[in-house]
């Protein structure tokens, strides 16, 4: 009867054990973009504007947020009441996907990305960061539109400022195309 009741007992533990594992094995993946759907940080409706866009997955809220551009996607990761919620985070492969409209399929992850700030090209915001799964295609990115090659944990709520006053129409003098 002993036997019989440890068993009892154990089962429904091991079965607490396989859920728990499960749910760590669980991989978040970016989805598609609605045509209705909105930027978590702004409201405007994503696929409205050109350029990268932002996904991501955070401790306490069920779902995916979703952003019209990167630089709303890392305004909200930098905040220190969300940098360390971060789940999974993904950004558009700008060198498979045509600026003016991302694709789907082009979504990378954004902590393997490679930014270049301080382009000419617009996106959602105005400024944006343009994201690339290689450092050679952020590299000759920038030499052809100007800025500077960034990494995932380089971008700072400072960088992001910074970009308030950069043009949107030309390379910016003093930007080289050199990495960190």
């Amino acid at each position: 009867m002993k036997h019989w009741l440890k068993l009892l007992l154990v089962i429904p533990l091991a079965l607490l054990g396989c859920a728990d594992d499960e749910k760590e094995r669980m991989v978040h993946q970016a989805i598609a973009i609605e045509s209705s759907a909105e930027c978590h940080l702004c409201g405007m409706i994503i696929t409205n504007f050109p350029g990268p866009k932002g996904q991501l997955y955070t401790k306490g809220i069920n779902g995916n947020l979703r952003f019209c551009s990167t630089r709303d996607m890392f305004a909200f990761i930098v905040d220190p009441e969300n940098q360390h919620n971060i789940q999974e985070a993904f950004v558009h492969d700008m060198a498979v996907t045509p600026w003016d409209h991302p694709e789907d399929e082009a979504y990378i992850d954004a902590r393997k990305a490679f930014y270049v700030v301080g382009h000419g090209k617009r996106g959602a915001m105005g400024p944006t960061l343009a994201s690339f799964s290689t450092q050679a295609d952020a590299d000759a990115f920038a030499t052809s539109q100007g800025g500077k090659v960034y990494r995932f944990d380089e971008i700072t709520l400072e960088l992001l400022v910074s970009m308030n006053g950069m043009s949107t129409d030309a390379s910016l003098p003093g930007m080289s195309g050199n990495a960190h």
